[in-house]
């Protein structure tokens, strides 16, 4: 029988404190790296970890960069998520009812799937805003939702997205994005996502003979490779190549924000600026198409961080490509993948 409600939809990102205060910072540290899917260590070593030695020491630096990002309207993540979901129900109409959660902090996915469920939706499609699977961004996503409507006695139809690294849609705000720069002032475009441990990699391999085994395993994507984040990541980066018409060796992909002295996605972001100054590269642009929305990692990881490093280095400018964020492009694009 087909479901007569509403048709439900749960937009989902990562998470942002509540405040950018360390206390705040704090309670977002512990509940984002306690996810098992994030931190995949034993249950003792994880907690010993996050809450001895990560969330205690972490929580302050992170609360000053907070408060060099925090607007007058809260969180630019938030922000940008609230209005992509007004946006979208709008679009949609009232046969939708639309609602923003964070898979960490607030608005909590089980608050926004009791908001659904209130208004007698007879389906539910989870929609993650993250462009690339990855276990610890999109899996725990669906995890969640799903432990959330296991409590529930009448579970409505469910949908879960997977990925969309390569939808033309926002293929084509990105490369629109970049046109807004001169291109061809810039020596390098790098196209930098955010890392993954090089252990996650390997257990997204179900026949475990492909992930690093071999150089290039990355550079398409196929049965073998199709939950692979790096590999997703890769297409999204030859589809914007494919776009712009960039000259081979004039870009790369590469992985920034690694935690810890593992082995993480490579090459890493600031090895590439590093190669890059030595070359003596001046002006480098960057994409980073691992967030729909403008955040700590962009705008103040690449945006002042990176800057910065750069410039040590003997460059001059490193200049962001701006995310999805609000544009209504992306909000007609949301809706039709919805749809």
């Amino acid at each position: 029988m087909a479901a007569t409600g509403k048709k439900g939809v749960l937009l989902v990102n990562l998470g942002t404190p509540d405040a950018p205060t360390r206390s705040a910072v704090y309670r977002y540290l512990k509940q984002f790296l306690l996810d098992a899917r994030v931190v995949d260590y034993p249950w003792l070593a994880r907690n010993l970890l996050v809450r001895g030695i990560i969330a205690p020491f972490r929580s302050g630096k992170s609360a000053k960069l907070y408060q060099q990002l925090w607007t007058p309207e809260g969180s630019p993540l938030k922000v940008y998520g609230e209005r992509l979901a007004r946006g979208v129900q709008q679009a949609l109409g009232d046969e939708y009812a639309v609602e923003l959660a964070m898979r960490y902090q607030n608005p909590s996915i089980e608050s926004a799937i009791q908001r659904l469920l209130k208004q007698g939706v007879g389906s539910i499609t989870v929609f993650p805003l993250f462009p690339q699977y990855a276990s610890a961004t999109t899996g725990s996503v669906h995890e969640a939702v799903m432990q959330v409507l296991s409590q529930e006695e009448s579970i409505p139809d469910v949908h879960l997205i997977n990925s969309y690294c390569d939808h033309p849609a926002m293929i084509d705000i990105f490369t629109d994005n970049a046109r807004q720069f001169d291109l061809n002032s810039y020596d390098f475009v790098l196209f930098s996502y955010h890392g993954l441990p090089q252990r996650q990699l390997r257990k997204a391999d179900r026949s475990g003979s492909h992930c690093l085994q071999r150089e290039g395993c990355c550079h398409n994507l196929g049965q073998a490779n199709q939950f692979c984040y790096s590999a997703q990541c890769q297409a999204t980066t030859r589809a914007i190549v494919s776009k712009l018409g960039l000259e081979a060796g004039k870009y790369t992909t590469s992985f920034q924000s690694r935690l810890g002295p593992e082995l993480w996605a490579q090459p890493y972001t600031s090895t590439i600026l590093e190669e890059q100054a030595r070359k003596g590269a001046k002006r480098i642009l960057v994409f980073s198409p691992a967030f729909v929305a403008d955040c700590l990692e962009t705008l103040i990881e690449i945006g002042h961080e990176y800057q910065e490093e750069f410039e040590k280095m003997g460059g001059e400018k490193v200049d962001l490509v701006p995310s999805l964020n609000d544009d209504p492009r992306w909000i007609q694009a949301v809706a039709a993948m919805l749809r």
